[in-house]
């Protein structure tokens, strides 16, 4: 499959805040993740359409080159737009073709092992990394899902994970992706666990990953669908690291499978949306036990009663 890379290089005076919210641009089109790429530029007063692009601030994003192409980068440019008219950030936007296994090389560079909690740490597959005895260490190839682990609401998803999962307890990943939720609860001491994903390719890259960190096969099972429809076990634990959009959808049905004292963590909300999640838990009949705030995203941790 022929790729197209979208470089969106920016200029603000926030950049967290850019980075996240050019990057929801690019998750709003069911991407599993982005490249971020930091450095420091003056301007663009200087720039042409044929101009070499500098090493600066950029969020760059692989669209599958195919019939939905055309529609998703009017989306991102008018995206965009909106974002220069209403907090001014500067922009430029930059197009690239890429063949998948130039794809699946070129943004190895910037995944490096990362300890996310006092005792787990994410590695990709192609590093080296000294685990002490006392770590956890989560082996990662994110390949087509493309979603490595280092992410702040990964990061307090799964440390919200580590803190409220028992021993031998049942777990349930919506929206899997490369399966990083998955390997660390079982790793955590799950019982049986389950993950669920709407892309196929995703779904396979989680089950090579989960076999790669010797999770045995007999452990866990990986659905190809949407959030949690055709569900019908009771979960002690579900996590959902999706976007505010997504996890609203989500919270219509997580009381039908979740056990009675079962906990629900959602993450990949943004702070701004912090309210309306906790409105929307509380109707749905879940009391919330624990809110995590990293730069602009909140993971929470809720319990069914």
């Amino acid at each position: 499959m022929k790729w197209i890379e979208v470089k969106v290089v920016f200029i603000f005076n926030d950049r967290q805040l850019a980075v996240d919210i050019i990057s929801d641009l690019f998750y709003d089109l069911d991407l599993k993740g982005v490249v971020v790429e930091e450095s420091q530029v003056e301007g663009f007063e200087d720039w042409d359409d044929h101009a070499v692009i500098p090493e600066n601030d950029a969020i760059i994003g692989y669209l599958p080159d195919d019939n939905t192409l055309g529609k998703k980068c009017k989306t991102i440019e008018e995206g965009l737009a909106r974002l220069e008219k209403k907090i001014g950030i500067q922009y430029r936007i930059f197009y690239g073709n890429v063949d998948e296994a130039n794809w699946a090389e070129s943004w190895k560079t910037y995944f490096h092992p990362e300890k996310i909690t006092d005792r787990i740490v994410i590695k990709p597959t192609w590093r080296d990394y000294l685990q002490n005895e006392k770590e956890i260490v989560l082996e990662i190839d994110p390949g087509m899902a493309f979603g490595t682990g280092t992410h702040p609401t990964t990061r307090m998803c799964i440390a919200l994970i580590e803190k409220y999962l028992n021993k031998s307890d049942t777990f349930l990943d919506v929206g899997t992706g490369s399966g990083i939720l998955m390997i660390a609860a079982a790793k955590l001491g799950a019982g049986k666990i389950l993950g669920t994903d709407n892309d196929a390719v995703a779904a396979e890259t989680a089950r090579k990953n989960l076999m790669h960190n010797q999770i045995p096969e007999s452990a866990f099972a990986i659905i190809n669908g949407d959030l949690v429809n055709g569900i019908t076990q009771r979960f002690n634990l579900a996590a959902a690291n999706l976007t505010t959009k997504a996890v609203s959808i989500l919270l219509e049905n997580i009381p039908k499978i979740l056990l009675k004292d079962g906990i629900f963590i959602c993450s990949g909300i943004l702070l701004a949306d912090k309210n309306k999640i906790l409105d929307e838990i509380k109707h749905a009949g879940l009391r919330n036990i624990e809110i995590l705030v990293d730069e602009d995203w909140i993971s929470i941790a809720s319990r069914r009663v």
